[in-house]
Formats: structure tokens, C-alpha cells, sequence
């Protein structure tokens, strides 16, 4: 990670995942297609896959259009880090 940057787009690819590992879970544990939530929200169901799969960094609207999709919120916050020791 001596790349300039490097740890920066290392933290936003692991925050893409994990946004599309809870909205998969949320889908599959109502039941619901790919397709469902890509109707819905107006993307298309490989955009939606490419969410699932952590496979682009989103701009907010874009988790945001997919939480109504499956009839939840969307929540953002920051949480303090404990001091350094």
C-alpha cells in the first residue's frame, strides 16, 4: 500500500462490498429476485448485480434508490474511533 492513494481505494472497495453484501442478504431474505429490486429502482438487474458484488463504488442515490426498492432505510453515520492508546 506505498501507492499514493492506495489505501484509499482499498477503504472504497471495501465499503462497496460491504454495502452489496447487505443489500444481497436483504434481498435474499425476502425471497426476491435480482430483477425485483432493479424493476423498482430503475437500474437494471446487472447494475444490480454489479452493486451485490461490490463491483463499483456507489454514489449515495444509488444505495439509496435500492433500500426503497426492498422497503427499508438507508442509514449513514460516523462512529468515534476509541483514542489512541
Amino acid at each position: 500500500m506505498a501507492e499514493p492513494g492506495a489505501a484509499e481505494a482499498y477503504e472504497a472497495v471495501r465499503i462497496a462490498y460491504e454495502l452489496g453484501r447487505a443489500v444481497r442478504a436483504m434481498r435474499e431474505g425476502r425471497g426476491r429476485s435480482q430483477n425485483d429490486p432493479a424493476r423498482e429502482s430503475g437500474m437494471t438487474r446487472s447494475a444490480v448485480a454489479r452493486f451485490e458484488a461490490g463491483g463499483a463504488v456507489p454514489t449515495l442515490p444509488v444505495p439509496e434508490r435500492l433500500a426503497r426498492a426492498l422497503d427499508a432505510d438507508l442509514e449513514v453515520r460516523l462512529t468515534p474511533r476509541a483514542p489512541a492508546a
